[in-house]
């Protein structure tokens, strides 16, 4: 069935919706060229619509849709004019499970920035199997969370896989540097689920496994990664052991990773263990600045960025990030992988990287199904090379 457009935007109004808009206006006009998508502009307010696609210079002609997401009447019509939603209305525990409901039925394409694993598995719980039906398919976690971590543990096994004929059984995430900020969608998502995880003990039990995006399976025990530590595999330097602290979105990337490699018939091997921590560096420097971070709890606290907030394009453009995956097997082979991007990772590499996941998922992901999917299993290296030629993203091995 032909629908008016290939992509709306879900949230075009609020600070990060609007970014993935001026980036398919520099990127993907609408329709006309090689490149042009069909796309529109989606929220509560033609209003404010009207006034965020004249701000970012698209053209007067581009197409506005009115929905809201907590009316299931104008959801059904936004889902019925589009091959693909990309939502970036959050916290998707609170605003998003009925636009799922709709794509999955409608068989309708879905990519969103989510960082809930607990609502993302009672989606994957409710309509994993009506998404398989339709052919809708359906990605998760599509920004910072969980792209260059999915993606590069991704790169780093095609890799070890290449050069030593079988993937790498223990696999270690490491942020070794990044300047930016992380969105206030992501503090409200994570105050959302931190209320959510009070109330019901079964989102405290999806919390602490991480195999809880992972139906029916259960894997070998994993790092736990809640508290500062020396890293052996990555030192000494200079003498001196090298520290690292909890990683504030390991507890959604670690579970994103172990469902790919779920998706891809445990292409990494049952017995697959991963964890993820930030670099503070040698000595007493890094452990004192290893012990400054376990102890931040700032991001979950009323002093954390607000929703529809963010940096100034000066601060968005000069932020950057630069993740390290180490692999290794029981005979002693080791690979690195490096994963670095432009821009703040919150904002300005996010949006870059949801409009690339939905053109990838538009263009290049024929042979992937309907589904609940990961990024890693969705696109693999298709998605890579389509960071790496637009987004300001390189995958290379160290």
């Amino acid at each position: 069935m032909s629908t008016p457009y290939d992509l709306v935007i879900h949230g075009a109004t609020g600070f990060t919706g609007r970014l993935v808009a001026e980036y398919l206006v520099e990127r993907y006009p609408n329709g006309g060229n090689a490149d042009g998508i069909r796309w529109a502009l989606a929220g509560r307010s033609a209003g404010k619509l009207a006034a965020v696609r004249d701000a970012i210079g698209a053209p007067p002609d581009t197409p506005l849709v009115v929905a809201d997401a907590d009316d299931p009447v104008s959801l059904q019509r936004l889902v019925g004019s589009t091959r693909l939603v990309l939502t970036t209305v959050g916290p998707y525990q609170l605003h998003g499970s009925a636009l799922v409901a709709a794509c999955a039925e409608a068989g309708v394409d879905y990519v969103d920035l989510c960082g809930e694993p607990a609502w993302m598995r009672r989606m994957i719980d409710a309509h994993e199997a009506a998404a398989r039906r339709s052919g809708a398919r359906i990605v998760f976690s599509c920004g910072f969370d969980s792209i260059p971590f999915d993606l590069g543990v991704s790169e780093l096994q095609r890799e070890f896989r290449a050069r030593f004929g079988h993937p790498a059984s223990r696999v270690r995430g490491r942020v070794r540097a990044m300047k930016g900020s992380f969105s206030g969608g992501t503090a409200a998502s994570l105050k959302a689920t931190l209320a959510a995880a009070a109330a019901d003990p079964q989102v405290l039990e999806w919390l602490r496994s991480p195999f809880s995006l992972a139906p029916g399976f259960e894997g070998p025990p994993q790092p736990p990664g809640h508290k500062p530590m020396i890293d052996e595999a990555l030192g000494p330097v200079g003498g001196e052991p090298v520290w690292v602290a909890p990683f504030v979105m390991a507890a959604i990337n670690t579970k994103n990773v172990h469902r790919s490699n779920q998706l891809l018939q445990h292409a990494w091997g049952t017995d697959f263990v991963y964890d993820e921590m930030l670099v503070t560096g040698p000595g007493a420097r890094g452990e004192q600045l290893a012990r400054h971070v376990a102890a931040d709890k700032s991001l979950a606290s009323d002093a954390g960025p607000k929703p529809g907030e963010g940096p100034s394009k000066a601060e968005r453009d000069s932020g950057f990030y630069d993740l390290l995956f180490l692999g290794e097997d029981a005979q002693g082979h080791r690979l690195a992988l490096g994963v670095k991007g432009e821009k703040d990772p919150g904002y300005g590499s996010t949006s870059r990287m949801i409009a690339e996941s939905a053109v990838c998922l538009l263009r290049e992901a024929a042979q992937t199904g309907g589904g609940i999917w990961t990024p890693a299993a969705a696109f693999g290296s298709r998605l890579v090379g389509r960071l790496q030629a637009n987004a300001g993203l390189r995958f290379a091995v160290e």
